[in-house]
């Protein structure tokens, strides 16, 4: 059975400079699509040039009237996050709209970043985390929309706190969650921050519900030789519209970033168990509502990536 499409209203973005990370593929480049042709500028951060080339490309033939742009970006090196945020603020305009989209998922074994910490903390969360530290004055002077893409998986688990790289003991699962609740409590606690200090900036968070994407395919670099355990499934479950669709999964995040209502918002499919169908905004995960742990977080993500948000 043909999928129908899910789609949502986008408002005239000309004038708007948006950066999306992850977009090289999956749903970051479903979303950087959509906001192209809204009339965004849109800039994509890539860590795999000959990758992002064929996005930038796939993109303009979508959208002939495509205002994109690559950057280099590795989420994995603060020396790299803090190269790309020299570039933007060398540039000297103000961004509007960042969505933090670009993540990994369940290594077999424990990687590291460049920095020495558990991949997935390190990525989806520090990475993010002193990516939007460094470009604060960017996003301040574009009164930005700040979305951060987190997971289901932000439901279950815990924060590890008393070993957040998971040194002594490894578990993909378990650590992919933390990430997940980690990076959420600093989207929360960002437009909280924001609101104290009258930044100007509104941060949300979205989720993409489960769809076939990338994140669970081959591999290699985080040593996964095949396709993870459910992706087949997930698939199948997919083209019945049981659980979303690669486009469809990207929504809740153009949502969030777009949709004229107050930060500190949640977004994600209200499908069955939102696990698809169309974006809506949705009720706070337990583990996120904490003001307790979003605070300790945002500490001792300062204290790893030796970064301070200064205005």
């Amino acid at each position: 059975m043909a999928r129908r499409p899910t789609n949502i209203s986008i408002p005239d973005l000309s004038g708007t400079r948006a950066v999306v990370t992850g977009a090289s593929d999956g749903m970051g480049f479903g979303i950087a699509t959509r906001l192209a042709a809204a009339g965004a500028e849109v800039i994509l951060p890539v860590r795999n040039s000959r990758k992002g080339e064929v996005a930038l490309g796939m993109i303009r033939r979508n959208v002939p009237e495509a205002d994109v742009s690559l950057r280099e970006l590795d989420l994995a090196s603060l020396a790299s996050v803090a190269a790309f945020a020299n570039v933007l603020r060398d540039e000297d305009r103000p961004i509007h709209l960042l969505i933090n989209n670009a993540g990994v998922m369940t290594p077999p074994e424990r990687q590291a970043t460049a920095d020495g910490y558990e991949l997935q903390f390190g990525t989806n969360h520090l990475g993010h985390f002193a990516l939007v530290a460094q470009l604060l004055p960017l996003l301040i002077a574009g009164r930005a929309r700040v979305t951060s893409q987190i997971s289901i998986a932000a439901n279950q688990g815990a924060i590890n706190w008393d070993d957040l790289n998971w040194e002594r003991s490894y578990d993909g699962m378990r650590a992919y969650s933390q990430s997940k609740i980690a990076f959420g409590l600093f989207g929360l606690e960002l437009d909280r921050r924001s609101r104290a200090e009258s930044w100007g900036i509104t941060s949300n968070l979205a989720h993409p519900g489960i769809a076939p994407t990338s994140l669970l395919d081959v591999r290699p670099e985080l040593g996964r030789e095949a396709p993870a355990t459910g992706l087949r499934l997930i698939t199948l479950l997919s083209r019945v519209r049981i659980v979303g669709s690669v486009d469809s999964a990207g929504l809740p995040a153009v949502l969030a970033a777009t949709t004229p209502d107050a930060g500190g918002r949640f977004y994600g499919p209200r499908g069955v168990g939102h696990l698809g169908g169309a974006p809506a905004e949705q009720k706070l995960y337990s583990r996120l509502r904490s003001e307790d742990d979003a605070e300790r977080m945002w500490r001792v993500s300062e204290e790893l990536t030796k970064i301070a948000f200064l205005v």
